[in-house]
Protein backbone atom coordinates (compact mmCIF):
# COMPACT_ATOMS: atom_id res chain seq x y z
CA UNK A 1 0.00 0.00 0.00
CA UNK A 2 1.69 3.49 -1.14
CA UNK A 3 2.11 6.20 1.30
CA UNK A 4 -0.24 9.44 1.65
CA UNK A 5 1.66 12.49 2.43
CA UNK A 6 -0.93 14.76 3.83
CA UNK A 7 0.02 18.29 3.74
CA UNK A 8 -0.38 20.22 7.43
CA UNK A 9 -3.22 22.41 8.51
CA UNK A 10 -1.00 25.46 7.48
CA UNK A 11 0.14 24.23 4.00
CA UNK A 12 -2.97 23.18 3.49
CA UNK A 13 -4.98 26.79 3.92
CA UNK A 14 -2.02 28.63 2.44
CA UNK A 15 -2.48 26.21 -0.95
CA UNK A 16 -6.38 26.95 -0.27
CA UNK A 17 -5.30 30.67 -0.48
CA UNK A 18 -2.76 30.37 -3.29
CA UNK A 19 -6.36 28.88 -4.94
CA UNK A 20 -8.11 32.10 -3.73
CA UNK A 21 -4.99 34.80 -5.46
CA UNK A 22 -6.21 32.76 -8.46
CA UNK A 23 -9.17 34.95 -8.99
CA UNK A 24 -7.91 38.37 -8.28
CA UNK A 25 -8.53 41.29 -10.61
CA UNK A 26 -5.31 43.45 -9.53
CA UNK A 27 -2.66 44.06 -12.11
CA UNK A 28 0.32 44.59 -10.14
CA UNK A 29 0.05 41.82 -6.98
CA UNK A 30 -2.29 39.09 -6.62
CA UNK A 31 -3.32 38.48 -3.16
CA UNK A 32 -5.80 35.52 -1.43
CA UNK A 33 -6.97 35.01 2.17
CA UNK A 34 -8.68 32.53 4.01
CA UNK A 35 -10.23 32.69 7.24
CA UNK A 36 -10.86 29.50 9.27
CA UNK A 37 -12.18 28.41 12.65
CA UNK A 38 -12.00 24.69 14.09
CA UNK A 39 -9.88 23.49 10.95
CA UNK A 40 -12.89 24.59 8.54
CA UNK A 41 -12.66 27.57 6.49
CA UNK A 42 -15.60 30.37 7.22
CA UNK A 43 -14.97 32.84 4.63
CA UNK A 44 -12.33 33.59 1.83
CA UNK A 45 -11.40 36.81 -0.10
CA UNK A 46 -8.82 37.98 -2.89
CA UNK A 47 -7.88 41.36 -3.99
CA UNK A 48 -9.90 43.22 -6.82
CA UNK A 49 -12.84 45.78 -6.92
CA UNK A 50 -15.47 46.03 -5.55
CA UNK A 51 -19.02 44.61 -6.02
CA UNK A 52 -20.63 45.81 -9.02
CA UNK A 53 -17.93 48.44 -10.05
CA UNK A 54 -15.11 47.82 -12.91
CA UNK A 55 -11.70 45.59 -12.11
CA UNK A 56 -8.49 46.91 -13.05
CA UNK A 57 -8.09 44.35 -14.94
CA UNK A 58 -11.17 45.82 -17.59
CA UNK A 59 -9.93 49.64 -17.23
CA UNK A 60 -6.08 49.63 -15.83
CA UNK A 61 -4.73 50.27 -12.78
CA UNK A 62 -5.21 53.89 -10.93
CA UNK A 63 -1.80 53.01 -8.91
CA UNK A 64 -0.01 52.57 -12.18
CA UNK A 65 -1.57 55.55 -13.91
CA UNK A 66 -0.73 57.84 -11.12
CA UNK A 67 2.76 56.52 -10.65
CA UNK A 68 2.52 55.44 -7.01
CA UNK A 69 4.85 52.93 -5.78
CA UNK A 70 3.76 49.88 -4.23
CA UNK A 71 3.45 50.16 -0.39
CA UNK A 72 2.57 53.55 -0.36
CA UNK A 73 -0.71 55.44 -0.07
CA UNK A 74 -3.20 52.42 0.13
CA UNK A 75 -6.53 54.65 -0.28
CA UNK A 76 -5.59 55.59 -3.71
CA UNK A 77 -6.69 52.47 -5.24
CA UNK A 78 -10.04 50.59 -6.89
CA UNK A 79 -8.86 47.50 -5.39
CA UNK A 80 -10.07 45.97 -1.83
CA UNK A 81 -7.49 44.04 -0.23
CA UNK A 82 -8.18 40.25 0.32
CA UNK A 83 -7.71 40.36 4.12
CA UNK A 84 -10.44 42.76 4.16
CA UNK A 85 -12.73 41.18 1.58
CA UNK A 86 -12.54 37.87 3.50
CA UNK A 87 -13.51 39.75 6.92
CA UNK A 88 -16.02 41.20 4.65
CA UNK A 89 -17.19 38.41 3.41
CA UNK A 90 -17.77 36.61 6.82
CA UNK A 91 -20.08 40.05 8.07
CA UNK A 92 -21.52 39.92 4.76
CA UNK A 93 -22.92 36.18 5.54
CA UNK A 94 -22.96 36.73 9.42
CA UNK A 95 -19.97 34.76 10.41
CA UNK A 96 -18.28 35.78 13.54
CA UNK A 97 -14.45 36.24 12.60
CA UNK A 98 -13.87 36.33 16.67
CA UNK A 99 -11.36 33.31 17.47
CA UNK A 100 -10.35 33.03 13.80
CA UNK A 101 -6.87 32.35 11.89
CA UNK A 102 -6.20 33.88 8.88
CA UNK A 103 -3.75 32.54 6.22
CA UNK A 104 -2.70 35.02 3.34
CA UNK A 105 -0.65 34.79 0.64
CA UNK A 106 1.07 38.15 1.69
CA UNK A 107 1.67 39.90 4.79
CA UNK A 108 -1.26 42.07 6.10
CA UNK A 109 -0.81 45.84 5.53
CA UNK A 110 -1.05 48.53 8.19
CA UNK A 111 -4.89 48.53 7.30
CA UNK A 112 -5.43 45.11 7.31
CA UNK A 113 -3.84 45.39 10.44
CA UNK A 114 -6.09 47.00 12.07
CA UNK A 115 -9.13 45.41 10.96
CA UNK A 116 -8.03 42.03 11.54
CA UNK A 117 -6.97 43.14 15.33
CA UNK A 118 -10.64 44.44 15.28
CA UNK A 119 -12.09 41.57 14.25
CA UNK A 120 -10.89 39.57 16.48
CA UNK A 121 -8.39 37.31 14.62
CA UNK A 122 -5.85 35.81 16.99
CA UNK A 123 -3.25 34.35 14.41
CA UNK A 124 -1.75 34.86 10.99
CA UNK A 125 -0.12 32.82 9.05
CA UNK A 126 1.63 34.41 5.88
CA UNK A 127 4.21 34.10 3.06
CA UNK A 128 5.89 37.18 3.20
CA UNK A 129 6.39 39.32 -0.03
CA UNK A 130 5.22 42.49 1.46
CA UNK A 131 6.62 44.33 4.69
CA UNK A 132 4.93 46.65 6.65
CA UNK A 133 6.82 46.99 10.18
CA UNK A 134 3.80 48.73 11.76
CA UNK A 135 1.51 46.74 10.59
CA UNK A 136 3.66 43.75 12.07
CA UNK A 137 4.37 45.86 15.70
CA UNK A 138 0.60 46.35 15.77
CA UNK A 139 -0.17 42.75 15.39
CA UNK A 140 2.27 41.73 17.84
CA UNK A 141 1.12 44.40 20.60
CA UNK A 142 -2.12 43.24 20.63
CA UNK A 143 -1.48 39.47 20.81
CA UNK A 144 -2.00 38.27 17.50
CA UNK A 145 0.41 35.20 16.51
CA UNK A 146 1.83 35.42 13.20
CA UNK A 147 3.73 33.19 11.71
CA UNK A 148 5.68 33.54 8.36
CA UNK A 149 5.69 30.18 5.94
CA UNK A 150 7.65 30.69 2.59
CA UNK A 151 6.19 28.73 -0.26
CA UNK A 152 9.04 25.39 -0.92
Amino acid sequence: MESIIRPSWEDYFLQAADLVASRSTCLRRQVGAVLVRDERIIATGYNGAPRSIAHCLEIGCLREKMGIPSGQRYELCRGVHAEQNAIINAAYYGVSTKGAVLYCTNQPCLICARMIINAGIIKVVHRGNFIDDLALEFMQEAGIELVIRKKE
